[in-house]
């Protein structure tokens, strides 16, 4: 039975709107359709101990309880209200907007769209991960990831359905009826329609795609709409976990290979991910998030951005905060060369969010090398691929370039494309790995154990008990 609106925590009001009342619970029912249909395949009935929000304030927003997933308290929250001015852009400094302004109206509607269609994608895209999970800490992990995925999907929907009218309402509704990598109605960004069928693929998406997520919310964050900014904000807190399990997870499967190299042994030979298909795995994942960032020059991105829409990150800790007469050097693809071009720096935008996105990248691969180097004396590292390779969007698509980010002919390319991404023989081989392991305090053979547990339990902690006969 699907829940009533009450038993949904909220800090919007909800009771107060009639007509938001009935347009949220004629949508209801169909989420938790979708969510029996294509959410997590066969733990629908498990308990799960998971974190549920119940309020925005320190200690409501994380209460650790068991569960079954459809019955997971979708809540609404947005961060409370202050008296915020509109930090860049043309309105520099003029009161944030409660409500939607005409003149920006479609270009919100599509920011908030593509945001929201994000969040149900990944849990179609995780579906069937449960079912070869490597411990039952981490089947936990990805179970809390799609409930949280879900209630941002709710977050976005709220203000699809409060601000936007039968427009939103009608968004609402499409974004229960996309499906991440179908033919007909694939979800509306090209990286949210991969297949992740293996547990390496799942922890580089949320090391390298959620990552993608977090800047973009960090820059919706600064938003001149407040109801936007206020819900981003609070969409931040949750982020933070799926940064942690794909990071956490990506360094326990490099300090598994670490140890058996260090110890003379082949990983193919354990059972266990050999160190040149990690780094495969590093350079698909990573190129195909850099894509999400959107062109290296964009006209949108300076309309976005002078319009007060969507800042930089961390904008307010900015000392200029119009961007105007500034500009930003690009260096890229003409012909058969490369080219320095200089742009303006609001046309510029999605690359200065890319750049900080890189930052960050890189700091998690530092992270993994020390751990190979805590390992033993291998002599190997990890690294980041160069941005312009292996681009789909942008002035660096449609060319080729190495992984220094050279430019290259397309046969040099294509010789050298089976030892820089994943073939077809690589993911059959990661998939030969993918056995489940639910035993508690076990782990399969291919990653190393967890650090420390969830909430201060132990690793071996029952995080997830079957259905109660």
């Amino acid at each position: 039975m699907a829940q009533s609106l009450e038993s949904i925590p909220n800090n919007v009001d909800l009771s107060s709107d009639r007509r938001l009342q009935r347009a949220l619970e004629q949508w209801q029912p169909n989420f938790l359709s979708w969510w029996k249909e294509v959410g997590p395949d066969g733990f629908q009935a498990h308990q799960i101990y998971l974190r549920t929000a119940i309020s925005v304030e320190t200690d409501g927003w994380a209460h650790f309880d068991y569960v079954r997933m459809p019955e997971y308290r979708w809540g609404i929250f947005l961060e409370p209200k202050s008296d915020r001015k509109i930090r860049f852009g043309d309105n520099l400094g003029q009161p944030v907007w409660e409500e939607v302004p005409g003149e920006h109206r479609n270009a919100l509607r599509r920011i908030i769209v593509t945001q929201a269609d994000t969040e149900p994608a990944s849990v179609e895209q995780q579906r069937l991960l449960g079912k070869t999970c490597p411990s039952m800490y981490d089947l936990r992990n990805i179970f809390q990831v799609n409930v949280e995925e879900g209630r941002h999907l709710w977050a976005m929907v709220y203000l699809l359905q409060r601000f936007f009218g039968r427009d939103g309402r009608e968004e609402a509704d499409e974004l229960l009826a996309r499906r991440s990598g179908t033919g007909d109605k694939p979800r509306i960004l090209n990286t949210f329609n991969e297949p992740i069928d293996d547990w390496l693929s799942f922890f580089m998406f949320a090391m390298f795609t959620d990552r993608d997520g977090k800047f973009q919310l960090a820059a919706l964050a600064q938003s001149g709409f407040d109801p936007l900014a206020r819900t981003t904000r609070f969409m931040l807190t949750e982020e933070a976990h799926h940064l942690f399990v794909g990071e956490s997870g990506v360094d326990r499967v490099v300090q598994r290979c670490g140890e058996l190299m260090a110890a003379g042994k082949d990983p193919r030979k354990e059972h266990a991910v050999p160190l040149e298909l990690i780094q495969k795995y590093i350079n698909f994942w990573f190129s195909l998030s850099l894509d999400l960032f959107g062109g290296e020059v964009s006209s949108n991105a300076a309309d976005f951005f002078a319009a007060g829409l969507k800042g930089r990150f961390r904008e307010d800790t900015l000392e200029e905060h119009k961007a105007m007469g500034e500009s930003y050097r690009l260096e890229v693809p003409d012909g058969g060369k490369l080219v320095e071009q200089e742009v303006p720096l609001r046309n510029a935008m999605n690359e200065v969010l890319r750049d900080e996105y890189v930052k960050d990248c890189q700091r998690a691969v530092d992270r993994w090398n020390k751990t190979l180097a805590r390992a033993g004396n291998i002599g190997l590292t990890l690294s980041l691929p160069h941005r312009r390779f292996h681009r789909a969007v942008g002035p660096c698509a449609g060319y080729f370039f190495d992984l220094q980010g050279r430019l290259i002919s397309e046969a040099e390319f294509k010789a050298h494309d089976a030892v820089w991404l994943p073939t077809a023989e690589d993911r059959a081989y990661v998939k030969s790995l993918m056995h489940p392991v639910i035993e508690r305090g076990k782990v399969a053979s291919w990653i190393a154990p967890p650090a420390k547990g969830i909430n201060g339990m132990p690793t071996d902690y029952e995080y997830v008990k079957p259905p109660q006969a």
